[in-house]
């Protein structure tokens, strides 16, 4: 009671922001499978943390213990444990289907009993890869430079083994685990037996891969010698990572690797561009995708390290409850303003996704608290939730963070990511000024107020408060002091558990664990969506398609510079509808940034390009995942709602074309054309936002003053001398007509032929 009142009289308005969302197929458990999981899932966040700065229990103890890993971990193993680890904790703790109140009462049939007899073929698949893993250590096999070699050649005892002990046995438990799953009922807070199935053919693909890979066979991974026991591992481990991203991230993204898959087993019929010269066999395409051209390429290389990094950075702040502080503070500093709660959401939404690393997902979270407010205030409800929406796709592009997206980008260009963060800058002050304007102007339009004194948290108190900022401070002086990002995050989640003493919520050993436990399950969708573009990657790199598209953007460009870019626009938001960002742009930097990097754009600005559309798919009709999850709480028509977030993040779909013309906004410049190209492109977003708003110098704007105000942000976002002089020669002319002319803002477009 003390503690509600404290917050009644501060006017503290977020409480339970920092909780993760619990998705309508995650189980909850209780008791002792509650603590298996629980435990599990921290240390597997632990084991990443302890990986990646190298903790090893022999070095600082001189004792080695067998069953631990010792690190660091050669890479492509510790890959293979990364995505095993997330199977494992994904089939157990996501649900096939969505729970129904028919789920709670416990039952037990016949898909129980052929799970049951499935394990048996699992368990033999295991066995028999810890059979070859202790006949390698042996060494009665003859070697090769240094590396055993493998002889599982068809023909011999040991590839028959491959076949018929591990290969055929683990595809039947697998196969029949992801079947049984779409049927098995099991209450919420108990295991399925299947899902169990699936941990366990996880496991044994990682057994089998850590083995194999750690011989000379590695050597033969993507060329039809490729053992055929790794297409057996390849193809059940592809398709358990189809299945969990199904299960965490929907349809869209499978269905799009599922057509990839068709293509590279169709490519040699089919015509032009996409044609092969001979078709691929089924043992050397799946050798190639569970490698490092493919599943543990650069998106699995990002998601073991950077993402999974800051993931447990983002728990640690949620343990200490610093988003709550985060949206207070934001209401406290903008909660007055016309349209506050919408002017909140942009500040609150930006700091949260920046973090959070998934558009939706960042929806949820904030849009729960700033939606209803939004409506309260006057804003139409598909108003309300296009500004959540578009806001929250803004945290993605924000730095230093860029909900992960930079470090993927670093992996796959070779950018340092200190460049890549201070690049990102000028589009991310663009962005979120645009939307501000566009919340503001439609506020303006619509009279409406600021939320009163006594509804808002005390400025005051949010000020001393600051030192909540203190881990994304430490975080961001570490970056530009040369750290590498791996210890600036570490430095920074130190920091996040140190600070949270000096909050209502320190964190003791038991806050830690649970800390380390959240980010072992938020780590699952992020990890599977990774895994799954990897497989996309991997068809890309096999077949060549992306360089056969890269001729395509050259033959435009021929024509069309212009037109290169925006089909190439085109391309990235089509990859990217109804994925995550960090699949989006994995996929996008693929096929597309090849192609603009031939044109002879620079890499970073060509790479820039892809990233934004990337993002930007999740609020593009028709599939805009985060627009689609601010309609379901604001109540409104997500269609329309995804067409009001186009709008309302309509700067951002204009700047990186910018890029191309006027590199200085990515801070390639003089400091003189940098901050002149940083207030122009800002005054030009001005411009914008008013032209399709149509509300400037304080009034509505007629049709032709809005047609004139966008062409003059045009002018001013491009940045050139001449340019800049035409959009402000534009903007004097636009005003002494609105200001002495007065011209009716309902008058109607002329039509030709009207009467």
């Amino acid at each position: 009671m003390v503690q509600e009142s404290t917050k009644a009289e501060d006017g503290l308005i977020a409480d339970g922001v920092d909780e993760e969302p619990i998705e309508g197929n995650r189980r909850i458990f209780s008791g002792w499978r509650m603590q298996v999981v629980a435990g599990f899932a921290a240390l597997y966040a632990l084991f990443h943390m302890a990986a990646l700065n190298g903790v090893s229990i022999s070095a600082y103890t001189g004792i080695t213990v067998p069953l631990l890993p010792q690190f660091p971990m050669e890479t492509w193993n510790f890959r293979i444990v990364h995505i095993a680890g997330a199977l494992a904790l994904g089939f157990v703790v996501y649900n096939a289907m969505l729970f129904s109140e028919k789920d709670d009462a416990p039952q037990s049939g016949l898909w129980d009993k052929i799970a049951y007899v499935l394990f048996l073929p699992a368990l033999l698949a295991l066995g028999t890869s810890l059979w070859f893993a202790q006949t390698i250590a042996s060494g009665t096999l003859p070697e090769m430079g240094g590396l055993t070699t493998w002889p599982a050649f068809a023909g011999t005892p040991i590839y028959s083994q491959e076949v018929w002990y591990f290969g055929i046995p683990l595809l039947v438990a697998t196969g029949g685990g992801i079947v049984i799953g779409w049927f098995e009922k099991a209450p919420r807070d108990r295991f399925r037996v299947s899902d169990v199935l699936l941990a366990l053919c996880g496991i044994a693909v990682a057994a089998y891969l850590i083995t194999i890979y750690g011989t000379a066979a590695r050597n033969a991974v993507g060329t039809p010698f490729v053992p055929v026991g790794v297409a057996f591992a390849a193809t059940a481990g592809s398709a358990m990572i189809l299945e969990l991203t199904r299960r965490v991230a929907g349809l869209a993204l499978v269905i799009i690797t599922a057509v990839f898959l068709v293509y590279t087993f169709v490519a040699h019929l089919l015509p032009g561009i996409l044609a092969v010269q001979s078709a691929y066999s089924w043992q050397r395409f799946f050798g190639h995708v569970y490698s490092d051209a493919g599943i543990i390429g650069p998106t699995t290389a990002v998601s073991s390290t950077y993402i999974i990094l800051f993931i447990i950075f983002a728990a640690f702040l949620q343990a200490s409850k610093v988003g709550d502080y985060f949206v207070n503070f934001a209401f406290a500093a903008a909660g007055r303003a016309r349209g506050g709660p919408a002017k909140v959401a942009i500040f609150a939404s930006g700091l949260m996704g920046m973090i959070n690393g998934t558009s939706a997902g960042n929806v949820v979270a904030t849009g729960s608290l700033t939606i209803p407010l939004m409506k309260k205030v006057g804003y139409r409800p598909t108003t309300a939730g296009a500004v959540e929406a578009a806001a929250s796709t803004g945290g993605q592009i924000m730095p230093p963070i860029m909900g992960a997206g930079a470090f993927i980008m670093a992996e796959i260009t070779g950018i340092p990511y200190q460049e890549i963060a201070i690049a990102a800058i000028i589009p991310a002050v663009l962005y979120f000024v645009s939307v501000y304007f566009m919340v503001d102007f439609e506020a303006a339009k619509l009279g409406m107020r600021g939320m009163r004194e006594d509804e808002l948290p005390k400025l005051a108190k949010m000020v001393r408060q600051v030192y909540l900022f203190i881990p994304i401070i430490i975080l961001i002086a570490a970056l530009f002091m040369g750290y590498s990002v791996i210890r600036a995050g570490t430095l920074a989640t130190i920091a996040a558990a140190v600070v949270s003493w000096l909050t209502p919520f320190p964190m003791t050993f038991r806050g830690i664990a649970k800390a380390f436990e959240l980010a072992g399950v938020m780590s699952i969708q992020i990890i599977a969506v990774c895994a799954c573009a990897g497989i996309i990657v991997g068809v890309i790199s096999l077949t060549g398609v992306g360089a056969r598209f890269s001729a395509v953007l050259l033959d435009l460009a021929g024509v069309s510079q212009l037109l290169a870019l925006f089909f190439a626009m085109c391309i990235a938001i089509l990859l990217g509808m109804g994925m995550p960002t960090t699949a989006a742009y994995a996929v996008a930097a693929s096929v597309v940034a090849p192609g603009l990097v031939q044109l002879g754009i620079p890499q970073l600005t060509a790479h820039f390009f892809v990233f934004y559309f990337a993002v930007l798919s999740a609020i593009t009709p028709p599939v805009a995942l985060a627009s689609y999850a601010a309609a379901g709480i604001s109540g409104a028509n997500p269609m329309e709602t995804s067409v009001v977030s186009f709008k309302i993040g309509i700067a951002a779909f204009i700047v990186p074309f910018m890029f191309f013309y006027n590199s200085a906004l990515l801070m390639d410049g003089t400091w003189f054309e940098v901050i002149r190209a940083g207030i122009t492109a800002t005054f030009g977003v001005f411009l914008l936002s008013g032209g399709v708003q149509g509300w400037f110098v304080g009034q509505r704007a007629a049709w032709f003053i809005r047609l004139g105000l966008i062409v003059a942000a045009l002018f001013m976002i491009e940045g050139g001398l001449i340019t800049d002089l035409i959009g402000i020669g534009a903007t004097a002319a636009a005003w002494l007509v609105q200001r002495f002319l007065h011209p009716d803002p309902n008058a109607p477009i002329p039509v030709r032929g009207a009467d």
